[in-house]
């Protein structure tokens, strides 16, 4: 695969919902750093989908309930229209010089982005609880300046919406920032045509009679190429340099996507400060841990009779996902399969994108940096969540070599929404779930990813609770809901999920799967295993940083910790002090004590909870946060590659006071300043009380991942995965999973059963046609899209943006 290819591939989308199911801008083609580089391909599959209803005997299908949302959603997302019109009415504007993207390069100003600017909170409030009229509309748009010698990205904000001439402006947008530069940020991907041709491709050919010594290969930009070059993200950025590393990679032979499974050991650096290439510079080789500080150097070693030469890492069936071995035993039975014998049991009004199910309720948005999020989510009609979702995902690595060492991936950059590709009906969901489409915007087109969230209820493989006793057992159903999307970024598939359940509590995972990025395995054995002939897993820590913006019994809120603690207590009642412990009550009472990590032996309950509002035994209610699986922090301390970039990554749980102007505790380009980024999320603290005010709470899930040879091909969702529950605690008077009818208690007395109490819970009594809840998997399509500028919504065509 050459690189030319990873250029016609699309850097950054917009992902929205819109409410005709179409939505509006995002970034072009660029050359962009390290594994998260794109390539275009196509698709072929639809998901299809199956319902089942109990009726007689047999089950029909059936979709969700037909209803209609009580607010609009005002999250979801420019519509179709507001989208061509804002870019249309840009072009109009002669002062931003731009030009279409498809004619577009390096040294000419483009749209990047065009989507929703999500209104504020306080503004938002009193339409969502009230009478009042939805904020005023307006479109948040990012354009790539590239003219100049300093080519920078800008956030600007367009409106209000409709766009009407003479009411509609455009201003920079920089309010949600800490860095206050009048909405402009470097950018130092700009130079992407030359990078390609003029600098990494010359450097290849300038070393092939090497190469293709050492791997029967070249990387020079012709058609035969079987190597590959790239390297760290985010490029180096001090002492007034630009400064990046490459490595050599070999190309997969067949289509798949097994590059990052295939380093080859050679390293160069070079010094790329300025737009000018003929002013940049090589600084050195490293191959086998010696560094060369010229090309003739290396050149003279390499073909000494003394030189040692390494083994390379080459494509077979270990790095291919297909099937390989012999069949399992039994395992071409068919397995287990779920039904929903009575259809769906939850309402979606798929318009709004708004979601019922048992006592819970939500809207749902879509975005190009961070995917799925939900909005306004309530329980027994009192919201528990203003906000919840995705704020920024980290793969920071190391390694004994400089593109290990110097990778610290910013996902946000590339994007979640662009990649959270269609579905896979009885894979990625239950074959009876129902999906919704979202869409991204790329040169002036929009996509429209089909199925990409799907929504299901699941039987737990354990029940909710139970009790036996000599005379009875009592057993309910362990029921959940779930909000699902897949985002592939680069060589890693993210699998976000929000699950909801019967006592009120809400549940958010992660699991990660797909290729590593793995290392050569030459002297790098502190850093990770030997997991194959050449190639070493390399260590790196994802940390996925969320926003929680709870509103518990209303918008004045307190986090409270309450400690198991031991201690030797004296008692009225004993003759000698007791060694036992005790419950040590406090609040997080201000920013400057509300950096969090989780205490050793999960000792603390961390809760947010309204002191105004105890219940009625003088309780404070609330919700516990509650660590679930794995969660981490970054081990890194003080990155070198990050610096101030990712400081939202350093502990467990962040607390801060809910401000309109700090929205976000990342930027997608916040790489591209590590030293002065957008956001500084440590600028959030400023010591404020956070005593009874609108909290938001800011935690990390992640992995630490040491890959071994189980990571080969796949790593597996079973155990790269990590999760936080929210629990009522102290919230309601009783445990509410009772209110449910799916349960059961069974009465009984030597040995003869006298009672069976099920509550009214519907039995299933119709017959599945198992072969039609097999879903149509030939149907899948990929991304429908249509032409945005000039619009042209009756000329769709099919074409899939994928990730290498």
């Amino acid at each position: 695969m050459s690189v030319s290819r990873f250029l016609s591939l699309v850097s950054c989308g917009l992902l929205l919902f819109a409410a005709d199911g179409l939505a509006a801008p995002q970034p072009k083609a660029a050359w962009v750093r390290g594994a998260r580089q794109r390539l275009a391909k196509s698709s072929k599959w639809n998901s299809k989908r199956q319902y089942t209803q109990a009726n007689g005997s047999a089950c029909i299908e059936t979709e969700p309930a037909d209803f209609q949302a009580p607010k609009d959603n005002i999250w979801s997302g420019l519509t179709n229209w507001e989208a061509a019109s804002v870019t249309k009415w840009l072009f109009e504007q002669g002062e931003l010089n731009l030009t279409v993207s498809d004619d577009a390069g390096d040294w000419d100003n483009s749209i990047l982005l065009v989507e929703l600017m999500v209104p504020n909170k306080t503004d938002v409030l009193p339409y969502i609880d009230g009478n009042a009229t939805a904020p005023p509309r307006y479109a948040h748009v990012v354009l790539d300046l590239r003219t100049t010698e300093e080519p920078t990205y800008n956030d600007i904000l367009v409106g209000p919406l409709p766009v009407k001439n003479g009411t509609t402006t455009w201003q920079p947008l920089e309010y949600p920032y800490t860095r206050k530069t009048g909405g402009s940020i470097r950018n130092l991907d700009a130079d992407s045509t030359a990078l390609e041709t003029d600098w990494l491709l010359k450097i290849g050919a300038s070393i092939s009679d090497i190469t293709f010594d050492l791997w029967g290969g070249t990387a020079t930009g012709a058609d035969n190429d079987t190597l590959d070059i790239w390297g760290i993200d985010p490029l180096w950025q001090y002492d007034g340099k630009i400064t990046r590393w490459d490595t050599f990679w070999n190309y997969p032979t067949d289509d798949f996507d097994a590059e990052t499974l295939l380093p080859l050991g050679l390293f160069f650096k070079s010094d790329v400060t300025g737009r000018d290439p003929s002013k940049w510079k090589l600084e050195g080789w490293l191959y086998n841990d010696i560094f060369y500080p010229t090309t003739d150097a290396f050149r003279t070693a390499y073909w000494d009779s003394n030189f040692t030469k390494l083994g390379a890492n080459v494509e077979g069936d270990w790095a291919r996902s297909d099937k390989i071995g012999p069949v399992l035993p039994m395992d071409a039975a068919s397995p287990p399969q779920s039904v929903a014998p009575s259809g769906s049991r939850y309402s979606v009004d798929q318009k709004a994108k708004y979601v019922e199910w048992m006592n819970f309720s939500f809207y749902i948005s879509f975005n190009r940096d961070t995917g799925l999020r939900l909005f306004d989510i309530r329980h027994k009609g009192q919201r528990i969540l203003y906000e919840l979702g995705l704020e920024e995902a980290l793969a920071h690595y190391a390694g004994n070599d400089p593109v290990q060492s110097g990778t610290s991936y910013l996902d946000s950059y590339y994007g979640f929404g662009p990649y959270a590709f269609e579905l896979v009906p009885g894979y990625d969901c239950p074959a009876y779930a129902t999906y919704m489409n979202t869409s991204f915007y790329v040169s002036e087109t929009t996509h429209t990813h089909i199925n990409s969230v799907c929504f299901f209820e699941f039987d737990a493989d354990y029940p909710m609770q139970r009790h036996s006793q000599s005379t009875y057992v009592a057993n309910t159903k362990n029921i959940y809901f779930t909000v699902r999307s897949v985002s592939t970024v680069g060589n890693y598939d993210y699998m976000f999920s929000y699950e909801f359940y019967y006592d009120g509590s809400i549940r958010v995972e992660v699991r990660a799967s797909g290729y590593i990025q793995a290392a050569y395995y030459a002297h790098n054995h502190d850093y990770g295993y030997h997991i194959h002939d050449s190639l070493s897993g390399s260590m790196h820590d994802h940390v996925l940083g969320y926003k929680a913006d709870f509103d518990i019994l209303g918008t004045d809120n307190t986090m409270e910790l309450t400690t198991n603690i031991p201690v030797v207590q004296s008692y009225v009642w004993s003759d000698h002090p007791r060694n036992t412990m005790k419950l040590q009550r406090s609040f997080v009472e201000s920013e400057n004590n509300s950096k969090l990590l989780y205490t050793g032996n999960g000792r603390t309950q961390y809760r947010v909870v309204n002191t105004d509002k105890p219940n009625k035994y003088g309780e404070y209610r609330g919700y516990r946060i509650l660590p679930a699986d794995g969660t981490i922090h970054l081990t890194v301390e003080n990155s070198s590659n990050l610096v101030d970039a990712a400081n939202w990554a350093k502990y467990d749980l962040m607390v801060t006071k809910q401000k309109d102007t700090e929205p976000r505790s990342a930027h997608p380009y916040n790489g591209q300043d590590v030293y002065n980024p957008v956001i500084n999320f440590d600028k959030f603290f400023d010591g404020e009380s956070l005593m009874q005010e609108d909290l938001v709470v800011w935690f990390n899930l992640g992995m630490h991942h040491v890959p071994h040879t189980g990571d080969l091909p796949n790593t597996v969702f079973t155990t790269a995965h990590s999760g936080v529950q929210f629990m009522p605690l102290n919230y309601y008077d009783t445990d509410i999973s009772h209110e449910t009818v799916n349960m059961v208690r069974i009465n009984y007395n030597d040995g003869n059963v006298s009672n069976v109490k099920t509550f009214g819970q519907q039995q299933a009594v119709c017959s599945v046609d198992l072969a039609k809840q097999d879903p149509d998997l030939y149907s899948y399509k990929g991304d429908v899209v249509i032409r945005k500028f000039p619009y042209d919504p009756n000329d769709p065509y099919y074409e899939t943006d994928a990730i290498v």
